[in-house]
């Protein structure tokens, strides 16, 4: 055993019995192979035999109490020719260039302050808090920003800090952690999707990240061991290494168990072991046979049932918050698969016509500009449903997955729909005084999409602000009063031209408006894009710049506003990762190389 689970065992009382399970289930018995089994030790003689310290626990040497015979494999056979998804980018003037690197030595400097920050203060720690110094570990302890962060090492030419940091990976121990349930979602996507990446950019030739992604892909594996093989997605760990029962939850986030495919796709694409595709095939199986029997057809609800495998009951919709990244995954998955498959194509496919239907709504804004945003549907009964104006910062990956699947799958149709959403989520960032997005908002909704319906006045957005549903636009017979009533509202919640309502204030540092900027940049080759995201990088670093790192804010409404102390992972990992690949040369991580 390790000396850190050694550590573990006698300053946390944890008892000779369970000593006893472990080291059982971590020596898999020889019986039924034929050959002998150990003879029998008390768990006082287990714990005092020399042979016990002297091993080493692995996931992989568990046996599962569910094992699967049958591996669904990889797509095979040729790769399907999938169109160029980056614009042909024209030699940039002189001008340009002096004005692109300045912006882009701006931001590899605010990630050199935040990591800076890290190294100095949590070090292998999950999070640096960017105001106390102090260190947050809410992602298992085992280093979620070192890991998170280095395939943007790499790719800011910072090979010194690259190697220093792989270098530490050996002193990362997966086999314990002081929580008692992980977040399989959460670990998968910036510990599993960090070390794959980091081994992808990086030409493959530090063996320590895919070793270290296959060591956390065995344990995370033992999630799926359930009777129907659906994931347990907050998972007890000490349960599953025990050999203990457990089956999946009847209410689980349905981004949560959809959206573990591109991390375990890739693991098995580079390790020729197949469990891990067989995992998430059969959670794909069952989105594509339940897609067109839910509440609102093409689309899924925010909860599933796992531990029936029926993700047809929910009635609230969205692809915001607790849904996001399974609709997003569609397309990068059928890249991932060098389109082999058409089920994420045809499942993507399906989903975007219900979310134009059901989903996008246009919100009145002053100048009258063609924006979408994303709500959230509440289906009451077949005969009252009801969409609430609601955007949420995490819906601007929106913008991005259109324009990305209108290249792949040569819709270029889409491209248009594409650019009202990243125009929706700028209108969003634009329009508040700190010059950032709130995390959710109301805004106020056209009632239909049509140009002559959309057209701005003061007194319609005052009904809004008055109306919790839908604003219908007619002729108001006390317009006096509820100009009065508005402005009260307006006043007291510091609500902009088109806001409804601030529901959250904060911002996060989260990236996904930055992303679909960088994504609908690289390819329509728009320059003004670049010039927004200039803008957008220049206030959030004014207003979350601390001594220490980079911090998230109170209220974005407010200039001024205090510090959040935390820093999450994706701040290094995502956020400033594509704003510095917006002002990179087109040719640093090719959407045509890459899956991002």
């Amino acid at each position: 055993m390790l000396p850190l689970l050694r550590r573990w065992i006698f300053y946390t009382v944890v008892s000779a019995t369970i000593l006893f399970l472990l080291f059982h289930a971590s020596h898999i018995l020889e019986g039924p192979h034929g050959r002998h089994r150990r003879p029998h030790h008390s768990p006082i003689e287990r714990l005092t035999h020399p042979h016990f310290w002297q091993s080493k626990f692995r996931w992989r040497d568990l046996p599962q109490r569910h094992p699967v015979t049958n591996l669904t494999t990889l797509p095979s056979g040729p790769l399907v020719d999938i169109p160029k998804i980056q614009h042909d980018f024209e030699p940039e003037t002189h001008e340009r260039r002096v004005e692109r690197q300045a912006r882009l030595a701006a931001v590899k400097e605010a990630f050199l302050h935040s990591w800076a920050g890290y190294t100095e203060n949590a070090w292998l720690q999950d999070e640096v808090a960017p105001v106390s110094g102090e260190s947050h570990n809410g992602f298992g302890g085992w280093g979620a920003t070192l890991v998170d962060s280095l395939d943007t090492l790499w790719i800011m030419g910072l090979q010194k800090d690259f190697e220093v940091a792989v270098s530490a990976l050996r002193k990362i121990d997966f086999t314990t952690t002081p929580l008692n349930d992980i977040n399989v979602f959460e670990t998968t996507i910036r510990y599993v999707g960090g070390f794959l990446s980091a081994y992808d950019v990086s030409g493959q030739k530090h063996k320590i990240l895919l070793e270290k992604a296959v060591e956390l892909g065995d344990m995370l594996y033992f999630a799926f061991d359930t009777p129907n093989r659906m994931p347990v997605t907050r998972w007890d760990w000490k349960n599953a290494a025990l050999g203990g029962s457990q089956e999946a939850a009847r209410f689980s986030l349905l981004a949560e168990v959809g959206s573990l495919t591109l991390e375990f796709t890739r693991l098995s694409q580079l390790t020729g072991d197949d469990k891990w595709y067989d995992a998430i095939a059969r959670i794909t199986d069952v989105f594509e046979n339940s897609q067109n029997r839910t509440k609102i057809p093409g689309l899924w609800g925010v909860m599933v049932d796992t531990q029936n495998a029926d993700f047809t009951r929910d009635t609230t919709f969205s692809i915001g918050g607790m849904a996001d990244s399974l609709y997003e995954y569609l397309p990068k998955q059928h890249l991932m698969l060098g389109g082999r498959s058409d089920q994420y194509r045809n499942m993507y496919t399906t989903a975007l016509a219900a979310i134009r239907e059901h989903i996008l709504f246009r919100p009145l804004n002053p100048d009258n500009q063609q924006l979408l945003l994303p709500g959230i549907l509440k289906r009451y009964s077949s005969a009252h449903i009801s969409l609430i104006p609601e955007a949420q910062h995490l819906t601007c990956f929106a913008g991005g997955m259109v324009a990305l699947a209108a290249k792949a799958f040569q819709q270029t149709h889409d491209l248009e729909t594409a650019r009202q959403l990243v125009d929706g989520c700028l209108w969003a960032y634009e329009s508040m005084p700190s010059g950032i997005m709130p995390e959710s908002f109301h805004a106020a909704p056209c009632r239909e999409t049509a140009d002559e319906n959309c057209t701005w006045s003061d007194q319609k957005w005052y009904r809004a602000i008055n109306t919790p549903a839908p604003a219908k636009h007619s002729v108001d017979d006390e317009p006096e009063r509820t100009m009065k009533e508005a402005k009260l509202t307006i006043k007291a919640a510091k609500l902009v031209p088109g806001f409804t309502r601030i529901i959250d204030p904060r911002y996060m540092l989260r990236p996904e408006a930055i992303e679909s900027l960088f994504v609908l940049y690289r390819i329509t080759g728009d320059h003004t894009l670049q010039d927004k995201a200039w803008n957008m990088f220049q206030a959030i670093s004014n207003a979350t710049k601390t001594n220490i790192a980079y911090a998230g804010i109170q209220d974005v409404s407010e200039t001024g506003s205090d510090w959040i102390d935390t820093m999450e992972s994706f701040w290094t990992a995502e956020t400033l990762k594509y704003f510095y690949l917006i002002f990179s040369e087109p040719d640093v991580i090719s959407l045509d190389d890459y899956v991002l």
